[in-house]
C-alpha cells in the first residue's frame, strides 16, 4: 500500500467504502516505520497493541455500516511529552525513562474518540528544550530530506515522522517555535493554536504560560481537521478558553482577495539566509497575485524577543522541573545515603546538559536580588511585544514572516554554541510570548534542496484566518 500521499479524508473514505481497512493502514505504516526509522530515529516507543485494538474497533464499525467518526483510522504519532495511559512517556529524558502514565492527555483522548489510531510516541528534545532534536537523552532525530541535518526541535520526531510518511499526522508542542520550526525544516505544515485554544492537560510542562499543543500534517486542510478535533474548553485545564470552536474546514474555502497581510521589516534583517528570503518574498508575491493587499508594518520590540523568552521560559522551567526530585515518579539515584545526596545525584543523573543550563538560568533570574532586574523586566517587555501585535492587527488581518532564518543546519553544527542555537527561534518566539496563533507552510527549497517555511501569524483565537491564507497559498 502506498502511504506517501494519504490525507485524513482519503483514509476515512477508503475505510468507509471498504477499499481498505484501518488494520491494513496501521500495518502498512508500521512497515514504513520499520523501513525508515532505523536511520531517522523519529520514534521512542511504539504502541502496537493499542493501535491495532483501535483499528479493529473502526473496522467493526465499517463492517456494520455505522457512520465512522471524523478521523476514523488516521495513523497518527504523539510527541513524547504528552501522557498516554499505559504507554511509556519519557519527555526525551532519562529522568522519565521508565514512566508509564495512568491517564491520557486531553488532546490524545479527543483524537482517539474521533477515531485516530495512535501508532507511537515520537522523539523530542529533552523536556521540549531545544531547536534541533539533538538534546534527546536517547538519540538524535535526523531530517528525512538530508540525514546529516537536524529536523528542527523540539518536535523534530513528529515532523520527521510525517515528512518520512511514517504517519499521516502527528501532534507536537510549541513553547518557542517547536512545532513551526521543525515543520519548516522538514517541509510539512505545522500549526500552533492560540494559547488556551487546546487543553494542556496531560502535557508535561516546560513553561506553563508558553506551552501549546498543535498538529503537524501534510496539508493545511489536515491541520484544520486535527485542530477542530482537539480544540475547545477542558475543565481539567483552567487555562483552556471558553471560546467557540469554528468549523475550520468550512472556513478554508472563503476567499482571501482583499485581505490585508502585514510584512514586518524586523523579520527581514540581518541573519536571514538569501535562499530563505527569496522563497518567502516569492510566497508574498504569490499571495499578492491572489488579490491580497501587502501592508508594510513594524513590530519594534522584536529585537528583545529572544532575551525576553529565555528569561521567562527558563524561570518557568526552573519551577516546573523542581518536582523531579527522585522521590515520586522520576529517576532515583542508587547507593545514596542522605536525602540531600539523593536530590542532588538524582537530578544530576536524570537531566541532560541543556535542561540543567535552563534550570540554572531560570533559578538565577528568579533569585533574590535579581528577580526585578531580569524576570519582572522580561514580563514587562512581553507586554510590549504583545502590544506590538495588537496594534499591527488593527491594520492587517495576518502577518507574513519567514519561519526560520535558515533551512535545516547540520547535526552538531550548533551544539557547542547555545546562543547560536537559541537564535534559530528568533522568528517564532514572539508568537508564543504574545499567545497568538501561527502556522508554517512549505514555500520552496534552498539550492541544497532543503525545505523552507512561510510563517503566517494571526489574531488571538483567529486560527481560521491563518488557515485560510495558508490554504490559499498551498493551493496556488
Amino acid at each position: 500500500m502506498n502511504v506517501a500521499s494519504l490525507t485524513i479524508d482519503a483514509v476515512r473514505s477508503s475505510i468507509q467504502e471498504r477499499h481498505t481497512t484501518a488494520l491494513a493502514l496501521a500495518e502498512a505504516h508500521y512497515a514504513r516505520i520499520k523501513e525508515r526509522d532505523g536511520e531517522i530515529g523519529a520514534f521512542l516507543t511504539l504502541c502496537r497493541d493499542r493501535a491495532l485494538a483501535q483499528a479493529d474497533r473502526i473496522d467493526r464499525m465499517a463492517e456494520e455500516g455505522e457512520p465512522l467518526p471524523p478521523i476514523a483510522g488516521l495513523p497518527i504519532a504523539i510527541k513524547d511529552v504528552m501522557s498516554t495511559r499505559g504507554v511509556r512517556t519519557t519527555a526525551g529524558s532519562k529522568m522519565l525513562e521508565q514512566y508509564i502514565p495512568p491517564y491520557d492527555c486531553t488532546a490524545v483522548s479527543r483524537l482517539e474518540s474521533a477515531g485516530a489510531v495512535v501508532l507511537g510516541k515520537t522523539n523530542c528534545d529533552e523536556f521540549a528544550m531545544g531547536s534541533s532534536n539533538e538534546n534527546s537523552a536517547f538519540h538524535p532525530v535526523r531530517n528525512p530530506h538530508d540525514l546529516n541535518r537536524v529536523p528542527g526541535g523540539s518536535s523534530g520526531g513528529s515532523a520527521a515522522a510525517v515528512a518520512a510518511d511514517m504517519v499521516v499526522a502527528a501532534l507536537g508542542s510549541d513553547t518557542g517555535g517547536s512545532i513551526r520550526q521543525p515543520a519548516s525544516f522538514c517541509g510539512v505544515v505545522g500549526l500552533m493554536p492560540t494559547y488556551g485554544r487546546v487543553s494542556r492537560y496531560g502535557l508535561i510542562a516546560f513553561a506553563s504560560s508558553l506551552d501549546h499543543i498543535g498538529p503537524l500534517t501534510r496539508t493545511v486542510k489536515d491541520a484544520a481537521i486535527i485542530l477542530g478535533t482537539i480544540a475547545g474548553r477542558d475543565p481539567m485545564d483552567s487555562t483552556s478558553a471558553e471560546v467557540p470552536v469554528p468549523d475550520y474546514v468550512a472556513e478554508l474555502e472563503k476567499p482571501v482577495r482583499a485581505m490585508k497581510l502585514g510584512v514586518a521589516k524586523e523579520y527581514f534583517g540581518e541573519g536571514l539566509n538569501d535562499d530563505v528570503r527569496q522563497a518567502v518574498e516569492a510566497a508574498i508575491d504569490k499571495l499578492r497575485n491572489l488579490g491580497c493587499e501587502i501592508v508594510p508594518i513594524s513590530l519594534p520590540h522584536t529585537p528583545y524577543a529572544i532575551p525576553t523568552y529565555y528569561l521567562i521560559a527558563t524561570a518557568e522551567a526552573s519551577s516546573n522541573l523542581a518536582r523531579y526530585d527522585g522521590v515520586r515518579y522520576s529517576l532515583r539515584a542508587r547507593g545514596v545515603k542522605t536525602l540531600s545526596e539523593m536530590y542532588r545525584r538524582s537530578r544530576d543523573e536524570g537531566f541532560g546538559t541543556e535542561v540543567k543550563r535552563r534550570i540554572m538560568l531560570g533559578t538565577y533570574a528568579l533569585s533574590a536580588g535579581y528577580y526585578d532586574a531580569y524576570y519582572l523586566k522580561a514580563q514587562k517587555v512581553r507586554t510590549l511585544l504583545t502590544r506590538d501585535f495588537d496594534e499591527a492587527f488593527q491594520r492587517v488581518d495576518a502577518i507574513l514572516t519567514p519561519t526560520s532564518p535558515t533551512a535545516a543546519f547540520r547535526l552538531g553544527e550548533k551544539s557547542n554554541d547555545p546562543l547560536s542555537m537559541y537564535l534559530a527561534d528568533i522568528y517564532t518566539v514572539t508568537a508564543d510570548l504574545a499567545g497568538i496563533p501561527g502556522i508554517s507552510v512549505p514555500c520552496g527549497k534552498t539550492k541544497e534542496k532543503l525545505p523552507i517555511g512561510l510563517q503566517i501569524l494571526g489574531k488571538h483565537f483567529d486560527e481560521s484566518t491563518i488557515l485560510r491564507v495558508a490554504h490559499a497559498y498551498e493551493q496556488a
